[in-house]
């Protein structure tokens, strides 16, 4: 049998088990399903980021964030369009309360909601007067505040956005989007980046990669309990990623974390899974490094990761938190 190492990834056909899906403890055996494959759905990005899944309409949307577009695959044909172009340079997604997508854009330094009718809203651009860095990952609380990270990575390149000054401080805002009053509930993290809460939302995770690339040097994500569901209590180290770094990062039902990982190679590049307590108990290997990922399908049991310039997917016995 092949190494997860040594997966094919041309189209031919895989004998299960795919080695693809490797289990580190024994805890992760309850979601694998032996004859289940990772699939490369499409290719084409040439950074693939955020993406958000459309239950009711059957279909993923996700960004392209240097081609400034956001795409759209077809669950039922496995078509991939153009949803939106230009697109802002937008970056991480999701859905609020109400089922309408929530977005992160680059270029316009702004998070925004998408209407029902198509219009577009601007929840917020800017903070304590001064335009935000570059706003990069996102999540809704139950009570529909919209919490996000901001690390400016927009403007640190053309390539991605628009290169400007920092303005503000990287930090993670909890913001009211009837009212537009936003708090800062962290300004603690270099670069705050992919971001979600627990099932009973009485955590959130945070992923700093504002880490050099010093071999050694630890690459950390943090949890933090939700307080009175408005603010942070003690930041404490969730897991050491190192030597790759996490990304893109979401929970399913029993509380585990499924994170985007990569930058450390082959071998290490794909999506890492935690039990709660932190501990890794599984691995989806891929021939790219994952930028992000969601949940989705039918039962919320097919996980969709997005390889730098590829989308991929895989059936597992988990179930993603539901977007509301």
């Amino acid at each position: 049998m092949r190494t997860p190492s040594e997966r094919k990834w041309d189209g031919s056909i895989v004998r299960y088990p795919d080695p693809a899906i490797e289990v580190l403890d024994p805890r992760f055996n309850k979601y694998t399903i032996g004859n289940s494959v990772v699939e490369r759905l499409w290719t084409g990005s040439r950074w693939a980021e955020g993406p958000a899944w459309f239950g009711d309409g059957g279909y993923l949307l996700w960004s392209d964030i240097p081609n400034n577009r956001i795409l759209k695959w077809e669950e039922s044909t496995g078509d991939v369009s153009t949803y939106r172009k230009p697109s802002n340079y937008s970056n991480g997604h999701t859905r609020d309360r109400q089922g309408r997508l929530v977005s992160c854009e680059h270029g316009a330094r702004r998070v925004t909601r998408t209407e029902y009718d198509g219009t577009i809203t601007v929840l917020m651009d800017s903070f304590d007067g001064k335009p935000l860095n570059a706003p990069n990952d996102v999540a809704v609380h139950p009570d529909g505040h919209v919490w996000f990270t901001d690390p400016g990575y927009g403007i640190m390149l053309n390539y991605e956005g628009h290169v400007a000054e920092f303005e503000l401080p990287t930090c993670v805002y909890r913001l009211n989007p009837e009212t537009g009053e936003a708090t800062v509930v962290t300004d603690a993290l270099e670069k705050p980046n992919g971001i979600c809460f627990s099932p009973d939302y009485e955590k959130l995770y945070l992923v700093d990669t504002g880490v050099t690339h010093n071999e050694g040097t630890p690459r950390h994500l943090f949890v933090y309990d939700v307080v009175d569901g408005e603010r942070l209590g003690k930041q404490e180290v969730f897991c050491d990623t190192a030597p790759g770094i996490a990304d893109g990062i979401r929970c399913d039902v029993d509380g585990n974390l499924w994170a985007s990982a990569g930058w450390a190679g082959d071998g290490y590049d794909g999506v890492h899974v935690y039990a709660p307590d932190g501990t890794r108990i599984g691995q989806i290997h891929l021939p790219e490094i994952c930028g992000n990922l969601c949940f989705g399908g039918v039962k919320r049991n097919r996980l969709f990761m997005m390889g730098s310039q590829s989308l991929y997917s895989v059936y597992v016995e988990a179930q993603g938190v539901p977007y509301f």
